[in-house]
């Protein structure tokens, strides 16, 4: 059974096709900047790549598109389209009606459709997703797994704000959370890497991208994250403000002339690591210049890295024992430079790093560990694989074995998991960085 996975931003298209029976990714990719002249689709297959431009005025063409590359005879990976036999779908938004992964029926888009406010950057992208999907691949199950049905095992506590209760009641205002699909996966890999039960287990887990949240899991499950009602609150990232004092808005509306959406605007993207370096919201180009001498550059380094502190601290509170911290996503994954600012002089709570092997952890192939030897918690980087979880929820919806994570077995909760393209990668990795060998936790040797 091939299964496809479909991730539609606002101008973009993100794609896997995934041969289930050998459990084998046939082929990545995504489309860029949807609407524009010219849209590219960047398309990987067989350790091969392939970049073509094409016209790709909606989300629709880019579907067309997608599938017509899967099925291309010189770069395709399926004879036929017929081949693909479910689609599963990021949808951002659940709300609270929404608790777990779904096959999508009508009434569940029109749902979707009256909780288009709760995410107005993302939910109208996932929405014409879907749509242009089941158009063009109308006889197969569509299945939509939700970024907020991960942090539905929040107490009142931890989710509400102390604003009027009826806000709550009448307008779902509270605390959802985002990056639910990568704290599944990273969650149950880092149980698997300490030889624990998933539900036993205490984690703070750090998703550190262009967009940035931190989670903190008790007994499997999370009990608190940094995003709130939108992707907005919380860590400072690449153009997003994260947390700030609530009356800078009607300060700055009033004292600059500023409209709502103007605001809403400038926190969302022109804020974050762009807002405070005026120029860029790459972390490599921040290291880069601020290693050259740029001062505002080196500025957002330590910002970013302290706000991350604060929330390993206050998280480490709020769970009591922690087993691991886990850095996970593209930064998370590839930045020790705010690592290690971020988890430096936290001894006193059990968390220390190991500069060496921090500084040598630049690996999106393997998991790695980057705590001293005799660090009461142990540091984790572990490469997350969204698409795998959306795959596994949409093979279980299809044949009926489906439950929510604390009641279900993902195939990579085994310690003995193996990604076969990570595991390919990796060994090419290791010709080039062969001090790796000396951090990884995973992949096993073959003989295990």
């Amino acid at each position: 059974m091939v299964i496809m996975t479909l991730n539609c931003g606002s101008s973009s298209v993100k794609y896997q096709v995934y041969d289930w029976e050998n459990r084998d990714v046939l082929a990545v990719g995504i489309v860029e900047r949807i609407g524009q002249e010219l849209s590219p689709i960047k398309h990987k297959y067989n350790g091969e790549k392939i970049r073509v431009d094409f016209s790709c005025p909606t989300h629709k063409e880019a579907i067309v598109k997608i599938l017509s590359m899967v099925t291309d005879t010189q770069h395709g990976v399926l004879d036929d389209i017929s081949k693909i036999k479910a689609v599963g779908h990021r949808v951002v938004h659940g709300g609270e009606i929404f608790k777990q992964s779904i096959i999508i029926t009508d009434k569940a888009m029109k749902t979707f459709e009256s909780m288009v406010h709760l995410a107005p950057l993302h939910m109208p992208a996932n929405i014409v997703g879907i749509k242009a999907a089941q158009l063009i691949l109308p006889e197969v199950a569509h299945c939509a797994i939700m970024d907020t049905a991960w942090h539905q095992t929040m107490p009142k506590e931890a989710f509400l704000y102390a604003v009027p209760y009826e806000w709550y009641k009448n307008n779902n205002v509270r605390r959802f959370g985002f990056h639910g699909t990568s704290y599944i996966y990273t969650a149950k890999r880092a149980a698997a890497l300490l030889g624990k039960d998933a539900l036993d287990t205490n984690i703070i887990i750090a998703h550190i991208g262009n967009g940035a949240s931190i989670c903190a899991v008790k007994n499997g499950v999370s009990i608190d994250t940094s995003m709130g009602l939108t992707p907005l609150e919380g860590l400072i990232m690449g153009t997003r403000s994260g947390d700030l004092d609530p009356a800078i808005i009607p300060f700055m509306i009033n004292t600059a002339d500023m409209t709502a959406q103007e605001m809403d605007t400038a926190l969302n993207k022109k804020s974050g690591l762009l807002g405070i370096t005026g120029k860029y919201s790459d972390r490599r180009d921040i290291r880069d210049k601020a290693a050259a001498g740029d001062e505002l550059c080196q500025l957002a380094i330590d910002m970013e890295s302290y706000r991350i502190k604060k929330y390993i601290g206050a998280y480490a509170a709020a769970i009591g024992k922690v087993d691991a911290v886990v850095f996970t996503a593209g930064v998370g994954e590839m930045a020790p430079h705010i690592r290690i600012k971020a988890l430096s002089d936290l001894e006193n709570i059990g968390i220390c790093i190991d500069p060496d092997k921090n500084d040598k952890a630049k690996c999106q192939n393997a998991e790695l560990e980057i705590s001293t030897e005799d660090s009461p918690v142990i540091i984790f980087v572990i490469p997350t694989d969204e698409e795998l979880v959306m795959t596994e929820d949409t093979y279980a919806l299809i044949i009926g074995t489906y439950d929510i994570h604390t009641n279900f077995t993902y195939s990579f909760q085994s310690r003995t998991y193996v990604n076969k393209a990570r595991k390919a990668a990796f060994a090419r990795d290791m010709v080039k960085l062969p001090y790796l060998k000396d951090l990884v936790v995973y992949p096993p040797a073959e003989s295990d």
